[in-house]
């Protein structure tokens, strides 16, 4: 059976059968899910048991897992109960019990039901980013996603001339702040130092232009911190309307993967005296969308 996707949404997002990805992919069957990435930016894979060692080798079939070491969490890698190459998205420590509601982990993670996009606090963010489902709660824990280059295409042309060239700083510190975590440690400032992006991108095969909006960004060069913070918040509002939103219902063994250069998403609430497993790995990003200050 060949890979086959049925449309979730009218613009983007789409379900992905006919293929399993808990083995080895053919060049074809690789061509096929880019190709399906760049259309529909979202894809959801369903019944896909995946081990953290099959889910590293079929993201290594699509480019280099990302890597880094400046960290993008509060929590140590001594810390995890996974080993290298996947991240750990659940809510449970380092002994597979359920975080305590004052954790300073649990706190931090909270800010990933923002809106954002993953490693844009990083110089080269992101391309895709894999997501497993190996235990879902009961209720909640969807995760929703927003296609930033329609919502690119429905800005006025008078927008769309200002937002071109506009540079912003992004950082996990003004992501971490927007909910009222401020417990960083001046280490942690150091390593979550702002990074400059492009606030407009274009996608490098279908030549489409996107929104590159997140949580993580706090500043717009040349502009007032209050006026650029009021304006991101206006377009993300607008970029995050129903029409412009998917939102995906976790079963066990889905794997989603989403673009962060065309998309932003976030997690949604959920039961937190349940179990949630999700386990994430990033595919590397090629390029910087523009070079940093040193």
């Amino acid at each position: 059976m060949s890979l086959t996707f049925r449309p979730l949404h009218p613009v983007f997002a789409a379900e992905s059968t006919g293929i399993d990805l808990t083995r080895a992919l053919c060049p074809d069957d690789v061509a096929a899910i880019e190709a399906g990435m760049d259309q529909y930016a979202v894809l959801v894979f369903p019944g896909q048991p995946l081990t953290d060692e099959q889910q590293i080798d079929f993201t290594r079939q699509l480019g280099e897992l990302e890597g880094y070491n400046t960290p993008g969490h509060i929590r140590k890698r001594t810390d995890s109960r996974l080993g290298s190459g996947i991240a750990d998205f659940s809510n449970l420590d380092k002994s597979g019990a359920i975080m305590s509601g004052q954790d300073r982990v649990w706190f931090f993670k909270l800010g990933d039901r923002l809106w954002h996009s993953d490693s844009s606090f990083r110089p080269v963010p992101a391309k895709y980013s894999l997501l497993s489902g190996r235990v879902i709660p009961s209720w909640g824990a969807n995760t929703e996603f927003a296609d930033m280059r329609a919502a690119y295409d429905a800005l006025d042309d008078r927008t769309k001339a200002e937002i071109e060239d506009l540079v912003c700083e992004h950082s996990l510190m003004f992501s971490r702040e927007a909910i009222g975590f401020t417990d960083l440690t001046p280490e942690e400032r150091v390593a979550f130092r702002p990074v400059r992006q492009r606030l407009v991108r274009t996608h490098p095969v279908t030549g489409r232009k996107s929104l590159f909006l997140s949580a993580h960004a706090g500043a717009i060069e040349g502009w007032t911190i209050p006026e650029a913070r009021m304006f991101l918040r206006d377009l993300t509002e607008f970029a995050t309307k129903d029409r412009f939103v998917c939102s995906h219902e976790w079963r066990v063994n889905d794997l989603v993967i989403w673009d962060n250069r065309t998309t932003m998403h976030r997690a949604r609430r959920f039961d937190r005296n349940e179990v949630r497993d999700v386990r994430r790995t990033t595919l590397a990003g090629d390029v910087a969308t523009i070079e940093q200050v040193t």
